[in-house]
């Protein structure tokens, strides 16, 4: 199938109704059909069971447990930085932001303001900065992390389509991870210094999750909401998880103008894993 083809698919297949399907599946406990879509997922995708805390497809009840599995104790050690990568992935974007807007790809771009649901106050704060576009593959682990001590300032539940986020349809729709559902995570470091991590929906991506909210959708509003948590003195440790995805998605990582120098691999775009330089 042609690139093109592949993203104009995407236009008219039911992808809410997919994604509630899948969604659905992958939270059944089916014994050994379960089982056996997880053995064969482990093989067309070459997961690494070593690194799993449990290796054992057959110890996992649905599929969504296997999905997010935990890693075994000391397979992502935190590299001694300011900011660590938060997820396994690879970079599909990284660089500065300009005039408001986020480089997607080929050509094409989205505003700040559009990623943080219209909130251009918040946006604001990210002029001259950097951001991260970290695209998570079925194979990867799913589960997100920290790039530095924050405390938690507010969370906004965007909803949005749901379209694919690899590469080819990040090349050929138009502002893709401000128009996808997602969840806005804003944190304030040490320094008093905002960053945000997004977490981007897709195609039958079943659910979002934060670790001091649980599943965040389902349900999905037709609104944006905002939970505020100023006054929960919540704060999460640099490498700690803060949050999960059921079934694959991208991360977009937004930090302010500041002295920071990030480190080659990120300005080379090339894979990193949790837990990795993301500065120097």
């Amino acid at each position: 199938m042609s690139e093109r083809l592949f993203v104009l698919l995407q236009y008219v297949i039911p992808k809410l109704a997919l994604t509630r399907l899948m969604g659905y599946l992958a939270g059944l406990r089916a014994g050994r059909l379960t089982h056996a879509v997880i053995t064969r997922f482990v093989a067309k995708y070459q997961v690494n069971m070593a690194e799993a805390a449990n290796p054992n497809p057959a110890a996992y009840a649905t599929f969504n447990e296997f999905f997010t599995r935990a890693l075994k104790d000391g397979v992502r050690p935190l590299a001694n930085a300011q900011l660590l990568c938060t997820v396994d992935g690879a970079i599909s974007q990284f660089g500065p932001i300009e005039h408001g807007q986020i480089y997607q790809a080929k050509g094409k771009q989205f505003t700040t303001t559009a990623l943080l649901a219209g909130n251009a106050a918040l946006a604001k704060q990210f002029d001259n900065g950097l951001f991260a576009t970290i695209y998570l593959s079925p194979k990867d682990y799913h589960r997100i992390h920290m790039p530095c001590r924050g405390r938690l300032l507010e969370m906004t539940y965007v909803p949005g389509e749901l379209f694919s986020v690899n590469p080819a349809t990040a090349r050929g729709v138009d502002g893709l991870f401000a128009r996808n559902e997602r969840v806005v995570c804003v944190f304030e470091a040490d320094n008093g210094q905002p960053f945000v991590q997004v977490l981007v929906g897709a195609t039958i991506v079943g659910s979002m999750a934060t670790t001091w909210h649980g599943v965040v959708n389902p349900p999905r509003s037709k609104s944006v909401w905002t939970q505020d948590y100023r006054d929960q003195q919540i704060v999460l440790e640099q490498g700690a998880e803060m949050g999960r995805f059921l079934l694959g998605s991208t991360v977009v990582l937004l930090f302010p103008e500041s002295d920071l120098e990030f480190n080659a691999d990120w300005k080379a775009g090339r894979g990193v894993r949790l837990g990795e330089v993301m500065a120097d």
